[in-house]
């Protein structure tokens, strides 16, 4: 059984138990009796989170750890859903209670996690994960900055976010080449709907389809009545407006 970190699962095995019951303690602090955590791997991070004592579930894809996990009793049956996190089905978990997700991301799906777990807010009140550092300034910054894009408009629609501390590149096996930093986002009581989310998602990505040009470049193939476009507030570029002010430009496109 082939137990060392694979590239196409984007896997890097987080070795230092300080960090981890760090992360764990995060965990422990929120009033949520459900844990969902994507890709256990060797089961490091596992191992700390089953110690709380609340409602266990894990995602994971690679065959060879899902037996390793089950191997060693490090989870049961009933634990593991041995499938491709994008693919579960989140409203199927914990008999449609709330949950709280966790991990250490696989680095070439974070993104997709970060949009999955929008898309399904209203189970999730809590996110903890590792990710890229990089990732992490892009879902938390604010307009007029260089990380400021599509990330951080939908997530902070949605969620509070906070970097919680790095972490170094030697606390993993194998090493990534990049800084990781273990993100919390915690849902905001005013969260938009899913209908109203998948509705912002679509401006905001054509908004930011050419960073560099203005709304009114980016829109023209959004807008029904072009004509709503020669606004001078279209001379804006798409990192200056504000998550709420996008919502306020939902509205405007949809009500004219």
């Amino acid at each position: 059984m082939s137990l060392f970190a694979k590239k196409s699962y984007g896997q890097h095995f987080l070795n230092n138990d300080s960090i981890l019951q760090k992360i764990a303690d995060r965990v422990a602090q929120q009033d949520i009796n459900s844990i969902l955590e994507i890709g256990p791997g060797r089961g490091a991070l596992t191992n700390f989170l089953l110690r709380l004592n609340k409602k266990f579930l894990a995602v994971e894809a690679d065959r060879d750890m899902q037996n390793h996990l089950l191997h060693n009793r490090i989870l049961t049956e009933d634990q593991l859903i041995c499938e491709d996190v994008l693919k579960t089905d989140f409203t199927a978990l914990f008999d449609g209670n709330e949950f709280l997700l966790c991990g250490n991301f696989p680095y070439n799906i974070s993104s997709q996690i970060l949009i999955k777990t929008l898309l399904n807010s209203e189970r999730i009140p809590v996110m903890i994960g590792m990710f890229q550092k990089e990732v992490v300034m892009r879902i938390i910054s604010g307009p007029s900055t260089k990380e400021y894009g599509k990330l951080s408009v939908m997530t902070q629609l949605m969620y509070e976010g906070k970097r919680c501390f790095d972490i170094n590149p030697s606390a993993f096996t194998p090493a990534p080449k990049v800084m990781s930093s273990v993100l919390e986002l915690r849902r905001k009581s005013d969260a938009l709907s899913k209908e109203k989310f998948l509705q912002i998602q679509k401006l905001v990505r054509t908004s930011f389809q050419f960073r560099r040009k203005t709304l009114r470049n980016n829109l023209k193939s959004y807008v029904q009545d072009p004509t709503i476009l020669a606004d001078s507030y279209f001379d804006q570029r798409p990192e200056e407006l504000s998550p709420s002010e996008f919502l306020n430009l939902l509205s405007k496109l949809h009500t004219t």
